[in-house]
């Protein structure tokens, strides 16, 4: 792994004593396979111990880590075929957020998502996955074609928040997320939702009403990222782990708050450890639920949508 965290540190220097160690085999022809394969056990048991109590600032650490697979990888990985549609037919096609027709096994799907990029020219070119007002009209242009042609819709939710420049405000940043929100919880097919990385404010939100929602393993989901809430609340980001705390912004926080309908399990270490297996374990969620859902009839459907966001939160008067 080319990037590691400070906490990750144990497990680096686990990994450079092996590199080391058979090195010193290879130019000594001496055999150290039991030296290799017990290094190797205390990794795999470092490793196991280490992710199984990450603290919540952690979790934040990982779903921003730069080789973390992003919606057009996961794409890539899950469906047979993929047809990118561009553009929201007013003023351009925003490319923080990539979409199109895909086939999983056979099933046809309207698949959305942010997309960050992968290296520094992309990243500024998709934006750093924050969209502007055009592109969440492209992503209601594009479930309302789902919608047409009776096609579900699986959205990938991975972004720092949306757009906040002058521009995106002038060009009604509130109201096309607003509108999505509307349109989504009365949208007459299957909407799945994944939060695969950060899920940050209305920018999450704009493509994330779904009839299940489901967040992977190490990523967030709130209001406002750690790094904003700790400038505005103590004028300073010096407290961006302690409000990550105060946030309660994990999946096992959001599923115990009734705000999520599950959690999708990521291989040890994060989802850019095997983004492959990653894919495999979404895709076989996405079939599940289809499958389920689609034998649901439309009106219950989209009552039971409305219903259970509706339901969410604590109201005492």
């Amino acid at each position: 792994m080319d990037t590691s965290f400070d906490f990750e540190k144990p497990i680096a220097d686990l990994q450079q004593e092996i590199e080391k160690v058979t090195q010193i085999a290879q130019k000594t022809s001496v055999d150290m396979s039991a030296t290799v394969k017990e290094l190797e056990s205390k990794l795999e048991k470092t490793r196991a111990e280490l992710y199984k109590n990450l603290t919540r600032w952690q979790k934040v650490q990982i779903s921003r880590h730069p080789e973390r697979p992003y919606t057009l990888q996961f794409i890539e990985l899950m469906c047979d075929d993929f047809i990118e549609l561009h553009g929201d037919r007013t003023v351009k096609d925003d490319k923080a957020i990539v979409g199109g027709f895909a086939t999983i096994n056979g099933e046809t799907v309207m698949v959305i998502g942010h997309q960050k990029g992968t290296n520094t020219k992309l990243r500024q070119y998709r934006n750093f996955g924050m969209a502007n007002p055009e592109g969440y009209r492209k992503a209601l242009r594009l479930m309302k074609l789902a919608e047409k042609f009776n096609k579900p819709v699986v959205t990938f939710i991975d972004t720092p928040g949306a757009f906040p420049g002058l521009e995106a405000e002038e060009r009604g940043q509130g109201e096309a997320i607003a509108r999505n929100l509307l349109e989504m919880s009365v949208l007459k097919v299957p909407i799945l939702c994944f939060v695969v990385g950060e899920g940050a404010s209305g920018g999450a939100l704009g493509i994330g009403i779904g009839d299940k929602v489901y967040m992977l393993e190490h990523t967030w989901y709130s209001v406002i990222s750690p790094e904003s809430c700790s400038s505005i609340l103590w004028r300073s980001w010096e407290f961006k782990e302690k409000a990550a705390e105060c946030l309660k912004l994990t999946a096992e926080d959001m599923l115990a708050n009734k705000l999520i309908d599950g959690i999708i399990p990521e291989p040890l270490g994060g989802a850019h450890h095997d983004p492959a297996l990653m894919a495999q374990t979404i895709k076989n969620q996405i079939l599940k639920d289809l499958s389920k859902l689609k034998k649901v009839a439309i009106d219950k459907l989209v009552d039971q949508r409305i219903e259970k966001f509706c339901s969410m939160g604590v109201v005492q008067e």
